[in-house]
């Protein structure tokens, strides 16, 4: 017996933004939507359940009953853990859902072991292991990259980080005690400018695919991946940016008082919810930074490209378009 399907509301389009995302308010309410660290917990039954109405919603069939509210946590969920190129489930470490438990451990230990070399060689390691996973997790799925490239990323941006991390650390052994507390932030933001552009490096090689305002496929631009990976690379400093920098001014002046000698053993444990705080209103705001649809002017793209759009559409496509990522 076939289950009676209802069919989809007049006029409602799960796939519709709910905020403009041509502002960064409505950019702000959207990724705070699917950066939810809650989600993290849902179970796998219902992640599927959420897959299965947003797909049938898709096709104009819902079960009898479903209210807006039930379709449009369901896509909740589904943009939390499906891929938005195809539509596969993602690894949960590297889920954006994911970026607020799992950064908030791997910073705040970053921040509170930063005194000796084998200790920040640790935790630099651990912190690069979780962004290629998170980067890997989040690319571009139109353009594949071996187990080569990935494991070529992986190795440079760990290097990075360490000798970013290792030389400053040994350079600020005279300096201030302050600077020596922001040496993570320096490896982090250097290995990002790594990791991100060498994972994602088929994407500049050949180029990513560029549409026009109705979705319509124009050719591959390298100049449009350049752009939309230089916007992530931003984005994921600025994401660690104020825990990383505000944080150790704190800690500094917290660290003067009597009472907070007493209680070293628990310096780490407040390090890490704190920088819980800090991302849990970083990690949205700073995929809010760019609209995720990103645009480029004609006059911006390759050569070729340009000449090919111009001919076969004459002045009618004045931008592209395209997917930058996260």
């Amino acid at each position: 017996t076939h289950t009676r399907m209802a069919t989809v509301p007049l006029g409602f389009n799960i796939d519709a933004p709910r905020w403009d995302q041509s502002t960064f308010g409505g950019r702000l309410k959207h990724f705070l939507n699917i950066t939810d660290p809650r989600t993290v917990l849902v179970p796998e039954k219902e992640l599927d359940r959420a897959k299965a109405l947003v797909e049938g919603c898709r096709a104009g069939l819902v079960p009898p009953g479903s209210s807006q509210e039930q379709l449009l946590y369901a896509k909740k969920l589904y943009d939390s853990a499906f891929h938005p190129d195809s539509g596969e489930k993602m690894n949960l470490i590297g889920r954006m859902s994911f970026q607020v438990p799992g950064g908030m451990a791997i910073t705040g230990c970053m921040l509170q072991f930063y005194r000796t070399v084998p200790a920040v060689v640790f935790w630099q390691w651990v912190n690069q292991s979780f962004n290629a996973i998170v980067n890997y997790t989040n690319r571009n799925a139109a353009s594949p990259i071996s187990l080569r490239q990935i494991g070529v990323a992986y190795v440079t941006a760990t290097g990075a980080a360490l000798a970013t991390a290792v030389g400053l650390n040994l350079y600020t052994k005279r300096a201030p005690p302050l600077l020596a507390r922001w040496v993570p932030f320096a490896a982090v933001a250097a290995a990002n400018c790594v990791n991100i552009p060498m994972m994602r490096q088929q994407e500049i090689i050949n180029g990513i695919t560029v549409t026009d305002g109705d979705n319509n496929e124009l050719g591959r631009s390298r100049r449009a991946a350049v752009k939309g990976i230089t916007q992530v690379v931003v984005s994921r400093i600025t994401m660690a940016a104020p825990g990383m920098i505000i944080l150790p001014i704190i800690m500094e002046r917290l660290e003067k008082f009597t009472f907070m000698q007493r209680i070293q053993f628990l310096h780490g444990p407040l390090q890490v919810l704190l920088c819980g705080g800090f991302l849990l209103f970083m990690v949205p705001a700073a995929c809010a930074l760019f609209p995720q649809r990103c645009c480029l002017s004609l006059a911006d793209l390759e050569l070729e490209l340009r000449d090919s759009i111009v001919a076969k559409h004459g002045d009618k496509v004045p931008y592209v378009y395209f997917n930058k990522g996260l």
